[in-house]
């Protein structure tokens, strides 16, 4: 990515994310031997389904808002914020058009 900015791949997957029926788009924008970076759009109102991440993993919301629930908790996770994804399985709502990064720790 190197002369392309994450707003810029966001618009994208946003533009992508709007046309397509389930609500969202991504792309891997890090794959290591250690961990892995996705950059997520999803529309308002759209979920990713409950799962559990293979290792340590953050959310950090680049723009909308979304909330991370785990069980029955829920943890907004605001325009800008940076919320680490607990051990256990959750899913993720976009509260409006959103753009988010997923890490998480792999191998």
């Amino acid at each position: 990515m190197s002369a392309t900015t994450l707003h810029t791949v966001g618009d994208e997957q946003l533009q992508r994310a709007r046309q397509a029926s389930n609500g969202r788009s991504s792309t891997t924008i890090h794959r290591g031997s250690r961990m892995r970076q996705t950059l997520v759009a999803l529309t308002a109102g759209t979920r990713m389904a409950e799962h559990q991440s293979p290792g340590d993993g953050t959310v950090l919301c680049l723009r909308g808002g979304v909330a991370l629930n785990i069980g029955d908790r829920s943890i907004e996770v605001p325009e800008g914020a940076l919320v680490d994804v607990p051990a256990q399985r959750h899913d993720l709502v976009a509260e409006k058009d959103s753009l988010v990064v997923l890490t998480v720790g792999v191998g």
